[in-house]
């Protein structure tokens, strides 16, 4: 399962949604320096049963999705970033 993951703007959060545009949750970074995932609608039932943090970095919590969804977290920039 490929997941696109776009920083939210205004929040230290970056949103997940599937390549058709469902949301799949978010990964947070709550406290500063602990990033989880949070899971939403069919995410839910897919990572139930996966390490949800705290991670230490952004490519950690990535990485464990990667690792437990066997897909690919494509990073997509806001738009005018690169």
């Amino acid at each position: 399962m490929d997941i696109d993951v776009t920083p939210q703007p205004e929040e230290a959060a970056w949103l997940l949604t599937d390549l058709l545009g469902r949301s799949m949750g978010r990964v947070a970074e709550e406290p500063a320096g602990e990033f989880r995932i949070e899971p939403a609608g069919q995410a839910l039932q897919t990572m139930e049963s996966m390490k949800r943090g705290p991670f230490a970095t952004l490519d950690d919590a990535l990485a464990e999705i990667e690792r437990f969804t066997r897909g690919t977290c494509r990073r997509v920039p806001l738009d005018g970033q690169d």
